[in-house]
């Protein structure tokens, strides 16, 4: 089981990630646009003759991460679970993966600004995080100059956890 959710963790992250570059028309760096690209086209290409991209969101992309978080849980169907809650566990644990990725992108740019804010990625991982701290800067001024809007987004992330997970009965 290990196995099969870190495959899957990685695969639906690259994925989301994807859907997320899109969303908010940020550029990837060449290393991470290839990277991004040639692991998820093989589901992504298929799955847009399906699902086109509406209102400029890569649909397939988003699509193609909750098969896979579907996929990766359908092992607990196999172990007896009913088919509505294999889908619901699905369903919260895709939902926790975004939770989890926003998270993982506001850590590495905390770390990128303690070691080298002026790393080639760190750009494109500020552009990733700017939609979920620009309205949380627009209330949280600066403390003694120290921008505190990724404390309050790491907080605020972790309240969506506790709150989906007594949504979804503490799956």
């Amino acid at each position: 089981m290990l196995i099969v959710d870190t495959a899957a963790s990685v695969l639906a992250g690259v994925l989301l990630l994807r859907f997320w570059m899109q969303a908010i028309r940020v550029r990837p760096p060449s290393s991470v646009a290839q990277f991004t690209f040639q692991l998820s086209d093989w589901l992504v290409r298929p799955l847009r003759r399906i699902v086109p991209g509406v209102g400029g969101y890569d649909w397939a992309s988003l699509l193609g991460a909750f098969l896979i978080v579907l996929l990766a849980s359908s092992v607990l169907f196999f172990a007896g679970l009913p088919p509505e809650t294999v889908l619901l566990m699905a369903l919260h644990r895709f939902l926790n993966w975004i939770l989890y990725g926003f998270m993982a992108l506001l850590v590495i740019e905390a770390i990128f600004s303690w070691i080298n804010p002026h790393a080639p990625t760190a750009p494109f991982i500020r552009a990733l995080n700017e939609p979920l701290l620009r309205p949380i800067r627009r209330v949280v001024p600066l403390v003694g100059g120290l921008d505190l809007s990724l404390l309050v987004a790491l907080i605020l992330l972790q309240i969506a956890q506790l709150v989906l997970g007594m949504l979804f009965g503490g799956r």
